[in-house]
């Protein structure tokens, strides 16, 4: 047995509904829970290779975890996570998430590459690209885009930086938000966006960065004869439509549609296909700062504990694709999306679910009547707390700061 050092003690730290810590064996017990949930399901016909962008954490490592072990796809994740920095700074939970999903990748005898920094610059598009070209071993079948970014620099003007920001559009909007760290529901209101605000928005979270990937990988010649990429967009209910599809969110996701239908353009010389895909609602580190939404997930996780309906980020998006993009039970709507939320929309979840929301209260909210305690456990596991088969109150610092990226 290797000599241990030095032992950090490590424990839930929230501000907000923000993490201040991580659980390093939390993270690693977290991809091991994931890759065996994917390899219960059996393996199924899809990529060979595939290019995540955003993926150490949440639905864009979900897509990982199932193209590598569903798939047996060899993988690339570029995601901008930090390091550990020092004994009070221990990193991001995506930055392990990384290396322990590359280790299991490598004992299962695939390629698992991570390029870590921002997706937005010209100088990591060149990175990857060259990396596909000298050591990949092949072109791309498949490209995931999922990332959840605050800015992003005009790549024509270096002067000029965008920012997202989660508002309503055309009026301010009232109601109700959880405070995780205090176990709270308040009161909120969301004031309306501008018209740059808007603007900006869209420039970050809508597809302008995904064509432009989709563009130049082509241009490069690395892309395979029937290379699919897919983008994550989300609609919900009409309870949320002002704070989401009606508001600054749901402007960059109408802009990534339309990005869509120019990148299948680009794609139908190499039959190529651009799917958005519009996921269900999930615990995510964006999904507890969006206004308002966590109490519609309260409701909705208890009525699918009720119903059996319920999925984390894997069984999602593990379901998305082996049943969707590469399997035979296509859902899709009037506009060619593809429907893997319509278990969550379904007309009788969402009815019982309106009927809950209107029952939730400060003095009940974080009782057995809704689903908080589930909706604060994936929240927590996110960063490697509260995560079956992780006990760990301690880790040792020296050891992490020596694993390989």
């Amino acid at each position: 047995m290797s000599e241990m050092g030095k032992m950090v003690k490590i424990s839930e730290k929230l501000k907000g509904n923000v993490a201040r810590s991580v659980n390093p064996y939390g993270c690693r017990q977290e991809i091991l829970n994931q890759i065996s949930y994917v390899q219960g399901k059996g393996s199924y016909t899809g990529a060979k290779k595939a290019l995540i962008i955003g993926g150490s954490s949440s639905y864009g490592l979900a897509s990982r975890i199932t193209a590598a072990f569903g798939q047996g796809a060899d993988t690339i994740s570029v995601a901008f996570e930090r390091p550990p920095k020092d004994e009070t700074m221990l990193g991001t939970a995506g930055w392990y998430n990384n290396i322990y999903f590359r280790e299991e990748a490598e004992k299962a005898g695939l390629k698992a590459k991570n390029f870590n920094g921002d997706c937005f610059t010209q100088a990591m598009k060149d990175q990857v690209i060259d990396y596909i070209k000298q050591e990949f071993g092949g072109p791309l079948d498949l490209l995931v885009y999922s990332v959840a970014a605050p800015k992003r620099t005009n790549p024509d003007n270096p002067d000029e930086t965008w920012r997202s920001v989660i508002k309503t559009v055309g009026q301010s909007v009232t109601g109700e938000n959880i405070n995780l760290e205090k176990d709270e529901l308040f009161e909120q209101t969301v004031d309306p966006a501008t018209e740059d605000e808007i603007e900006a928005t869209k420039h970050v979270m809508g597809g302008e960065d995904w064509e432009i990937w989709v563009d130049q990988l082509k241009k490069a010649g690395v892309l395979a004869e029937g290379f699919k990429t897919i983008l994550y967009s989300y609609i919900g209910p009409k309870s949320t439509y002002a704070f989401y599809h009606e508001g600054t969110l749901g402007a960059a996701k109408d802009a990534a549609e339309a990005s869509s239908h120019k990148i299948q353009k680009n794609l139908d010389d190499i039959n190529g296909e651009a799917l958005i895909s519009v996921s269900r609602a999930v615990t995510t580190k964006a999904s507890v700062v969006i206004p308002i939404f966590p109490l519609y997930c309260l409701a909705l996780y208890k009525v699918e504990e009720q119903t059996g309906t319920h999925e984390t980020p894997i069984m999602h998006k593990d379901r998305l694709f082996r049943d969707m993009v590469y399997g035979t039970k296509r859902e899709v709507d009037e506009n060619g999306r593809l429907r893997p939320d319509a278990w969550e929309l379904r007309p009788d979840i969402q009815e019982k679910v309106a009927t809950l929301m209107a029952k939730i209260t400060p003095e009940n909210f974080n009782t057995d009547l809704t689903g908080y305690a589930e909706f604060r456990r994936e929240f927590m596991q996110l960063n490697g707390f509260e995560v079956t088969g992780a006990d760990e109150d301690e880790v040792d610092f020296d050891a992490l700061t020596k694993l390989r990226p």
